[in-house]
């Protein structure tokens, strides 16, 4: 690929939008490594977010066709529940000497590529378009971007282990994306029409944010009994 002020650009443009789209996976990440030891937690969230950036480039070879099938983002969203669900459940609490560092650590970043998956699907799309097909523009443009989500998944670490109801706000986030991810499910647009469904898109969201809350809550409640 020949480096032009062009070329420049277009990369630029990649990395700016790929920041942009990233906000819920740097939330992710940080979720996911806030448990790790401390030794492992910067491992964690440079391997999580290369896993990331490396699916989002998988992704966006393939991701117009799978956008367009059924079902897909029912069960994508379902998936997303069930992650934001867990990252609660896992709490900050969690005894250290359970679970080996190397084991957590392989956890994190499995949690980390599941979510990114699911939530890449429309980010991929903006990606793309900016590259105009060029693979090779927008690996370079997404490896780049590496570094940055990094720094904004350690300083939301950073917020998560001084402010730790921030937990519960960035699982509710997860459960409101899982929310409006399944309301534009191709099936459902089909079988309802995209303008009734919009109207929906706003209560299904705030129902599983809702949700994602209140399993979380119970969770913690019956590990709370149990412990006691």
């Amino acid at each position: 690929m020949d480096f032009t002020l062009q070329t420049g650009l277009a990369i630029l443009e990649v990395v700016w939008v790929n920041i942009l789209l990233s906000g819920d996976n740097a939330v992710v990440i940080a979720l996911a490594c806030r448990g790790l030891p401390v030794r492992q937690r910067r491992l964690g969230l440079v391997l999580g977010a290369g896993v990331a950036v490396l699916l989002r480039i998988i992704f966006t070879v393939i991701v117009a066709k799978l956008l367009a099938t059924p079902f897909l983002r029912l069960v994508g969203g379902v998936l997303l529940l069930w992650v934001a669900v867990q990252l609660i459940a896992e709490g900050e609490d969690e005894d250290e000497d359970a679970v080996k560092a190397s084991e957590r650590l392989l956890s994190a970043i499995w949690t980390i590529a599941v979510a990114d998956m699911v939530m890449s699907l429309d980010n991929v799309l903006a990606i793309a378009a900016v590259a105009k097909d060029n693979m090779a523009l927008m690996a370079l443009g997404l490896l780049i971007s590496i570094p940055l989500i990094v720094a904004g998944a350690t300083l939301i670490m950073a917020l998560l282990s001084r402010f730790p109801i921030l937990v519960w706000a960035g699982a509710a986030l997860l459960g409101w994306v899982a929310g409006e991810m399944m309301d534009s499910d191709p099936y459902l647009v089909e079988r309802f029409g995209e303008a009734q469904l919009h109207q929906l898109e706003l209560p299904l969201a705030i129902a599983g944010a809702a949700l994602v809350l209140a399993v979380g809550f119970a969770l913690k409640r019956r590990a709370a009994s149990a412990h006691s």
